[in-house]
Parts: C-alpha cells; structure tokens; sequence
C-alpha cells in the first residue's frame, strides 16, 4: 500500500515494481492484491500507464482499514472475540485488561492514515 500510495494517482504501479522493490515474491503478492482489491482500497488501472492506484487519497485509508483487509478486527486475544466460548468470561479478572488493550491498539491503527505511513511519521511516542 505504501508503494502505491508513493506514486501519482494518475499513474499506477505495476505488481513487478511493487515485487522487486518490497522483495517478495509475485505469488504471494498476488494474495495481497487480492485482499486489498476485494476491500476497496485499491483498483487496477488500464492503458498507457496501467497498474494499481488507490481508490481514495491516502490520508483517508487507515492502517485498521489496510488491516481489516486480512483480518475481521483486531483481537489480541481469543477470548475477546465474541464467537469464542469462554465459560471463564463472567469472572476472569484478567479480561478488562485485555479488553482496554485491543481497544488502545484498535485506536491507534484508526488513527494512523496511510499517508503517515508514506510519510514516515506514523512511530510510537514514548509510553
């Protein structure tokens, strides 16, 4: 997403330059493509200058939506996830903890555009 977002939205990136410069393979590439395209994030342009091109400008895709594109959510842990059957749920002390956590990280991820990504200004402050 960050070489796409690199590049003129008048022209697209090809999934070779994308391979070579981020050093994975076109297959596996070709996966995330995929998802990424199913999502809505990004779309293949054709003619002259073909390859892919975001769908919206950079500063409007988070990393939750980036994330969301592999993943339903974020859930740091099993038992968060509501389709998990804890019989431990009601009394485990541990559990608002966790919950805090997933939504402090779910924040951040919403918080973070792809542009900062591109920018390089997306780093974690000091805790």
């Amino acid at each position: 997403m960050i070489e796409i977002a690199r590049h003129s939205p008048d022209e697209g990136i090809f999934q070779k330059d994308i391979s070579i410069r981020q050093d994975i393979s076109n297959k596996y590439l070709d996966h995330i493509i995929h998802g990424l395209k199913v999502a809505g994030l990004i779309a293949t342009v054709r003619g002259k200058k073909s390859g892919y091109v975001l769908t919206r400008p950079a500063g409007q895709i988070t990393a939750y939506d980036i994330h969301n594109a592999f993943e339903p959510g974020i859930c740091v842990i099993d038992c968060l996830n509501n389709s998990y059957r804890c019989d431990r749920r009601e009394g485990c002390e541990a559990h608002g903890f966790w919950g805090s956590l997933n939504q402090q990280i779910t924040a951040y991820f919403k918080s973070v555009t792809l542009q900062d990504l591109a920018d390089n200004k997306a780093v974690l402050e000091d805790l």
